[in-house]
Parts: structure tokens; C-alpha cells; sequence
């Protein structure tokens, strides 16, 4: 018979196979591997470092890489934190790998030992690959066939025996990260004249570019692009900087420089950066406002007008890189 005889779900005490299981799990999880939430599986140092990390409870999405295992997943999860130790180094520094690992002897084509009680395994364990290059990012860099997810790496320099914080590097990835991406506009319905600000502070301008914003309580981390199309340069020229702000974060400035120019021109002034969400933030309504600070000693001033337009564009995304406690 060429199909697997028994699909899911069947009556009158039909048995599953658990490739039929594994598949139902990979298409629940999109066919995706990684962390569950941004929290789970977090690599820690000890409170006191030393030879040993905790991994944070939490649940994840591990595909079947053992052969025939395509379009099969494994769910599994973490109810206590796990510490596993870490070798110290000797006269050279090392980089170790920190997995989440299936090991299923079970499945075709597997090779791994037989648990001691075949209904309780374990089936699955934190394994730590040693010696991995310093540019190692994802378990099938080194072992493409392991069933496994990559969750941290440890760089440890030469002759340590305690693991900080400082050397572990977070390479969690999520199984269905979500993302909502909105677009704002306006447009001034008159003149909107450049209000001045004192040398080296930031004016909210033009009037036009404000909103209101929601940030989804999953966000840890938001991409915003804030252009303003279409600025009048009245009088002369002008230098200074545009940037936006979101609640209290400001975002990275961006030069504006039209020269010396004697008459009027029109420009796009143009601000972007990425930012981690505060968790105070997430779930929130916020204020999102354009920012102009122009050096006192320019001879031109700005003006927003109807042939003025404000865009926003706002990307949200659920990053758990973003969201360590």
C-alpha cells in the first residue's frame, strides 16, 4: 500500500503512526522550526557565573531531519529550567554551540542510544557542541543532519572556567514570528511655518506629521520610516537634522544640507531606525511626531504647505533576540 495507511484522524481504535503525528505538528507550525515566544529558551549565565548555563523554560518547533522525515516536525517544551555545563578553556579561547536536540532512535535512519525507559525517554535534551567556529550562527552550519534548533553560542576566552553574559550570544529564531506593518499620511490644509527651536533641541515639525500609534503587545522591536515630501526651503539655505520620535524613544538623526542656496527649493526629508519596544510599551497607544532642529545661523527657514506630504511607515515585528529578561 503506498499511503500511510491510517491518516489523522480515524475512528473504530484505528493506530496512528507517529509520522502521521509529526506530520500533523509541521503543518502547525507552518512548516517553521524555533522557539515558541520570544521568552522561551533563554541562555543565561548563573546568578554566580560559573562552569554551567541555564536555559529558561519555554516550548519550540523542531523539524525531523532524519531521512524520510520530511514534512515532520516535533513539538516539545521545557517546564523547568535546565543548566548543563560548559567546559572551561585552556591556553585558547573556544566557541561552543547551545542546541535544543531531538534524539529519537526511533525514527528510521537514526542512530542514537535507546533511553532507558522507552515511555519516558528522554527523547529530547540541551546539548552543548563544542568547538564550533566563532562565526557559527545555526546548528546546520556544522551538523545539518541533527534534528535539532540552535539557541545560544558561547565564546569563551582562554583560560576560563565561568561563563558572564557577556560571552553568550543569543541566536534564538521563532517558529511563526509575527509582524503588523501599517502606513500613515497627511497632508497639511495650509501653511505650516518653520516655529524655530533653540541651537542643538529638536521642535516637533511640521504640525501634519503626528499620529497616534498602536503598538502590538507582541512587538519587541519596531521598524519606522518617517518621510516628509515635498519641504519648502523659503530665503535661503538651511542645515540641520530631522528625526522622529515614538512616546519618549527618539530615533537616530538624519543630516539636511541644501548648501547656500539664495532662492526657493523644495526637498524630502527622510528619517528611519530600528528600536527595541520597551515592555512598559507593548500593548500601548503612543504619540509618533516628526522632529526638525536647524542650526541657528541659517539664512532659510521651512515651510509645510498643501503641496507638502507626511508618510509613515511603521513595521512591527516579534523578534526574540529582542526580548531578554
Amino acid at each position: 500500500m503506498a499511503w500511510d495507511s491510517v491518516p489523522w484522524f480515524t475512528e473504530g481504535g484505528a493506530e496512528h503512526s507517529s509520522e502521521v503525528a509529526r506530520l500533523l505538528a509541521y503543518a502547525a507550525f507552518a512548516g517553521g522550526e524555533g522557539v515558541v515566544g520570544t521568552g522561551d529558551l533563554q541562555v543565561r549565565a548563573l546568578p554566580s557565573p560559573a562552569a554551567a548555563v541555564n536555559i529558561y523554560t519555554g516550548a519550540c518547533a523542531i523539524l525531523n531531519k532524519a531521512p524520510g522525515g520530511r514534512y515532520q516536525a516535533y513539538a516539545a517544551r521545557l517546564p523547568v529550567a535546565d543548566q548543563v555545563p560548559v567546559a572551561a578553556t585552556g591556553a585558547t579561547k573556544r566557541s561552543d554551540l547551545v542546541v535544543a536536540r531531538i534524539e529519537n532512535p526511533h525514527s528510521v535512519g537514526e542512530t542514537w542510544p535507546q533511553p532507558s525507559d522507552p515511555k519516558v525517554g528522554p527523547y529530547v535534551y540541551t546539548r552543548i557542541i563544542s568547538n564550533v567556529p566563532s562565526t557559527t550562527t545555526n546548528v546546520r552550519q556544522i551538523r545539518p543532519s541533527d534534528s535539532a534548533i540552535t539557541l545560544a553560542r558561547i565564546d569563551l576566552p582562554a583560560n576560563t572556567s565561568s561563563v558572564t553574559q557577556a560571552m553568550i550570544k543569543d541566536l534564538r529564531e521563532m517558529v511563526a514570528p509575527r509582524s503588523r506593518r501599517r502606513l500613515y499620511t497627511s497632508s497639511p490644509l495650509g501653511d505650516q511655518n518653520w516655529p524655530g527651536n533653540a541651537k542643538g533641541t529638536y521642535a516637533p515639525w511640521p504640525p501634519a506629521a503626528s499620529w497616534t500609534v498602536e503598538i502590538p503587545p507582541w512587538a519587541t522591536k519596531g521598524r519606522i520610516m518617517l518621510t516628509i515630501a515635498g519641504v519648502q526651503v523659503l530665503r535661503g539655505g538651511v542645515w540641520g537634522f530631522c528625526a522622529w520620535q515614538l512616546g519618549a524613544i527618539r530615533s537616530e538623526s538624519v543630516v539636511l544640507d541644501t548648501g547656500k542656496a539664495d532662492g526657493s527649493e523644495r526637498i524630502h526629508l527622510i528619517s528611519a531606525d530600528t528600536i527595541t519596544i520597551p515592555t512598559s510599551m507593548r500593548g500601548t497607544v503612543q504619540p509618533l511626531r516628526g522632529l526638525i532642529a536647524l542650526d541657528d545661523d541659517n539664512a532659510g527657514t521651512l515651510q509645510a504647505d498643501v503641496a507638502t506630504t507626511c508618510i509613515l511607515d511603521v513595521d512591527w515585528a516579534e523578534d526574540p533576540t529582542e526580548d531578554e529578561t
